[in-house]
């Protein structure tokens, strides 16, 4: 069984690369940051904040999140409604750090991941798929690029997108889900004494694909 992790802050192309690479080695591609967007945007609808552990801990056992895979294409369901696009919208990526600090919140969905990479090849990326989720994966990466390279890049996407976005804000925001996803108490961000390091700061998606290609055997 082929189990890529690659763990790093937001926005600095680890979902990007994850596709592409799933894509060129014919196996699937598991977005663990969708799952808990998703419990993100389920907090957002019941009018809680996704900070309120107790809260949050009320409504977790009754929410279901599923992940469907078609023509190769992963998208999450919630409670049986597919919110592919909803969980991309901006406030919902604070709230997903803000919710995954909650222990319950990583053990429901790291329970499903490893079942997933148990069955699968698959490439998987995240905050602690190298030291949490999958410790025992055979290639593991730690992705990064500086904070005001991943705003601009954030910026440009949600520009494109059309949404009225800040420069500034976005890049507090960064700054912000840094620290709370390498400070938190329980499977923080970190980088693995066996995982390569990769800066992509100076580095295009294709050249950081065919760099961590380059370490697969």
């Amino acid at each position: 069984m082929i189990n890529i992790a690659i763990d790093g802050p937001s926005g600095a192309g680890k979902s990007t690369a994850a596709k592409a690479i799933a894509k060129r080695l014919n196996i699937l591609y598991l977005d663990t940051g969708a799952m808990y967007r998703a419990l993100a945007l389920k907090a957002v609808r019941l009018g809680v904040d996704p900070n309120d552990k107790a809260a949050v801990e009320e409504f977790l056992p009754n929410v279901q999140v599923d992940v469907v895979y078609q023509d190769g294409t992963m998208q999450i369901y919630l409670d049986g409604e597919e919110v592919s696009g909803y969980i991309r919208e901006h406030h919902i990526s604070k709230g997903a750090s803000d919710i995954s600090k909650i222990p319950a919140v990583r053990l429901k969905l790291v329970e499903l991941q490893r079942a997933i990479a148990c069955k699968n090849d698959v490439v998987l990326d995240g905050r602690d798929i190298t030291s949490f989720v999958l410790p025992d994966a055979k290639y593991k990466f730690y992705l990064t690029a500086a904070p005001e390279v991943r705003a601009r890049r954030r910026y440009l996407e949600l520009l494109a997108k059309g949404q009225d976005v800040q420069y500034e804000r976005i890049l507090a925001d960064v700054i912000d889900r840094d620290y709370n996803d390498s400070h938190r108490d329980f499977a923080p961000l970190v980088q693995t004494p066996d995982s390569v390091y990769i800066d992509s700061s100076d580095k295009s998606i294709d050249e950081v694909v065919e760099l961590i290609l380059s370490y697969i055997k």
